[in-house]
């Protein structure tokens, strides 16, 4: 593999976590890399940007023999500042986001800081692929993780994408001999249901944290992420940004006769 490769990493749960250092160790097998990270934890911010306040870039000396730096903003941000002033609009040849400690399968990806830094790559025109394992420890065991991404990132720089450039990438929790293989699949109708918990502050003020349970909706789906994981498998989904729900179109068309 080329050595001349440019390879941007990123992710949600900040420069100093675990899960971006096992997804460096991969990138710089396959090319040049860059690291834009935040500066902390960006879990759950989605697609957001920053708007009101300026955005800083602190160059950090983390990772042998990596450029690198630490982005005030938010995991899009990220991508955003590095693609338009580290990288003076060049376009890299992949982007990897993660590993996410905790999973981004079923409707997490909408959310997902991790998901949203790789899919404003692939906005740009730049494959991308985010990675998540089910594991929120930061003890968790990346040796899996990492032997799947490795597999993964050399397949996608070699064969290219087709009809997407964007895959969402969940791993199931443990050891290499725990995962039994990889499934691409589709996105499981899965979500969280919602329970906030009420609580009185000192001073009589109510406030809530928000706590609940992530639902499959379809368990005997066995063409969904959720299902694969489950069950042993790394997931792949191929993922884009249109949110269009095409065959609803033809049936909304008496809008167009009011």
């Amino acid at each position: 593999m080329s050595k001349e490769l440019k390879i941007l990493v990123t992710n949600d749960d900040g420069i100093t976590a675990p899960g971006i250092k096992a997804l460096i160790e991969v990138a710089r097998e396959f090319g040049e890399v860059l690291v834009v990270s935040p500066d902390s934890p960006q879990s759950g911010q989605g697609h957001a940007i920053t708007i009101y306040k300026p955005l800083r870039l602190k160059k950090v000396n983390l990772f042998d023999g990596i450029e690198a730096y630490q982005c005030s903003g938010t995991p899009v941000d990220c991508v955003k500042l590095a693609k338009n002033v580290l990288l003076n609009d060049v376009k890299p040849d992949l982007c990897v986001s993660g590993i996410n400690h905790g999973s981004n399968s079923g409707i997490n990806i909408i959310y997902s800081g991790t998901m949203s830094a790789a899919m404003e790559a692939s906005i740009e025109g730049i494959p991308s692929i985010g990675f998540s394992l089910y594991d929120f420890s930061l003890d968790a065991d990346f040796t899996a993780s990492k032997y799947y991404a490795q597999k993964i990132i050399k397949q996608v720089l070699e064969q290219k994408m087709k009809n997407t450039n964007l895959l969402n990438v969940n791993i199931p929790a443990g050891g290499l001999a725990d995962v039994k293989g990889i499934k691409v699949c589709e996105q499981a109708e899965a979500l969280w249901v919602e329970d906030y918990k009420e609580a009185t502050d000192p001073r009589g003020g109510k406030y809530y944290w928000l706590a609940g349970k992530f639902e499959n909706r379809d368990p005997e789906n066995k063409n969904s992420d959720v299902y694969a994981n489950n069950n042993g498998y790394v997931s792949v989904v191929p993922s884009w940004h249109n949110l269009t729900k095409a065959d609803a179109i033809d049936s909304l068309k008496y809008l167009e006769n009011i």
